[in-house]
């Protein structure tokens, strides 16, 4: 039987709830089915198992984000301009799709090379054209010597961090998913002034 193309759109609507309240470890094919409408053995016959529907959840996140990331890297912007829209897009996605990062972290560690390829279509980002920039604009005076490498795990693990230790973080501080997301708003300033203020001569 041919596949229904809205029953499919269902399921993966159900998914991205079902995996945004209970994550990828505690979502279950029997609440993706229950929130979709249908039984489990049509959810079954869609998607062959809850990795395949995640996998597919994914490949449309990383579809509309990346191409947003590889943007700002090739944009003409200065590199504090870039900075701070990173910060602005990345968290501003992952709040929407908090079960992401935890995701990229398991697959880089079961299948690197794989998941990269996948993540990436076989492109690299430009990292050789934000290598450049670091060294003119310090040559011109506006940031210090700075590793690109360093630069780019402070961006990213000041981003990432708060999101892979929620559950650690809400426990902690009480705060329920409305203040985590009002600080993760406050956050996009938070690391772009940080990392600015470090690197700026």
């Amino acid at each position: 039987m041919d596949k229904d193309l809205t029953t499919e759109q269902k399921i993966l609507e159900a998914a991205r709830k079902i995996f945004l309240a209970k994550g990828l470890d505690g979502a279950r094919m029997q609440d993706i089915a229950d929130e979709a409408g249908i039984n489990k053995a049509m959810l079954h016959y869609y998607f062959r198992s809850k990795d395949k529907l995640f996998q597919q959840i994914f490949a449309e996140v990383a579809g509309h984000f990346l191409p947003k990331i590889m943007a700002i890297f090739e944009s003409e912007k200065t590199l504090f301009e870039k900075i701070e829209t990173f910060c602005h897009e990345y968290i501003s996605q992952v709040v929407q799709t908090p079960y992401v990062p935890i995701f990229i972290l398991n697959e880089i560690n079961r299948h690197p090379e794989e998941f990269l390829k996948k993540l990436f279509r076989n492109q690299m980002p430009p990292v050789q054209k934000m290598v450049k920039q670091l060294e003119k604009e310090n040559e011109q005076g506006i940031i210090k010597k700075v590793e690109p490498l360093q630069l780019l795990l402070n961006v990213l693990s000041l981003c990432i961090f708060p999101f892979v230790a929620k559950p650690m973080i809400q426990i902690i501080t009480g705060m329920d998913g409305t203040g985590f997301n009002e600080m993760m708003e406050q956050r996009k300033r938070e690391v772009s002034t940080l990392i600015i203020n470090s690197i700026k001569k």
